[in-house]
């Protein structure tokens, strides 16, 4: 008797614009897995009802915002990386119960590094909400000295041993890398002096692009890292997580499935 198809999903809300489906379509594709990912729109409060209500058909889901720090609250089995950052985007279902684990802080370390240059120094982090946690990790993983920058600092409850200033001390001119984590691509009263090439924005907005940050960046002479990279790394590891319950074991052939990943996705 065949094996059941088995279901995955991206949840959030809003998540009409996730290109999570593209992504992980493809990649399925290439592997020969008899997969299938869809997407939800699922708010905070309807994350646990439909938790509850998932069958054994399904092998694991997607998660991103707002639900990153709920789902840490309703699953016990949490991986050192979410813990730490206290957010969660990947939920694994096993016989034993579901696993949850964060890929966002694998996923900002590999799209840095394959933008190429060496690990930075000094890591700026604009923004204070659940992403820019998993960037001061990020930071840390580098061995970096992290600046975090918020709208209201006051509210950054664990900044993860960053050092935390008001959006208008932000310091772009001393920073290697600054990862950008302000929703929706808005724009921010935030100074871009001259810079040298190889100094590094990565936005984690992919859509629009270039956010208004990202094209002041490259007029003034430094380098980007496209958001779709952040988004494409972090679905590797969430795949090898469905694979093996591993983020750190490869796929098979993994550089020709980022490849069509990354053909899948618009830009």
């Amino acid at each position: 008797m065949p094996e059941p198809v088995r279901h995955l999903a991206v949840l959030g809300s809003p998540i009409g614009h996730s290109q999570s489906p593209a992504m992980h379509r493809a990649a399925y594709a290439v592997l020969g897995l008899d997969w299938n990912y869809d997407r939800h729109e699922v708010t905070e409060d309807g994350l646990e009802g439909f938790l509850a209500g998932l069958g054994p058909e399904w092998l694991g889901l997607s998660l991103t915002m707002p639900l990153k720090r709920r789902l840490i609250e309703l699953v016990d089995d949490v991986d050192p990386v979410a813990r730490a950052t206290g957010q969660a985007n990947t939920l694994l279902l096993t016989p034993a119960g579901p696993r949850v684990f964060n890929t966002d802080v694998a996923g900002i370390v590999d799209a840095v590094r394959e933008a190429g240059g060496a690990d930075p120094r000094r890591v700026l982090v604009l923004g204070g909400g659940a992403t820019a946690r998993s960037a001061v990790a990020a930071g840390h993983e580098f061995g970096a000295e992290v600046v975090l920058a918020a709208r209201a600092p006051e509210r950054v409850a664990d900044a993860g041993g960053a050092e935390v200033v008001t959006l208008d001390r932000a310091d772009l001119a001393a920073a290697d890398l600054v990862v950008s984590t302000i929703p929706g691509g808005a724009d921010i009263p935030v100074a871009v002096p001259p810079l040298r090439g190889e100094q590094l924005l990565l936005d984690v907005v992919y859509h629009p692009w270039p956010t208004p940050l990202a094209a002041r960046w490259q007029e003034a002479g430094g380098t980007l890292v496209h958001g779709l990279g952040m988004l494409l790394h972090q679905a590797v590891r969430q795949i090898r997580i469905f694979r093996t319950g591993d983020p750190s074991v490869p796929l098979p052939d993994e550089p020709a499935v980022l490849a069509t990943m990354r053909a899948a996705v618009d830009r």
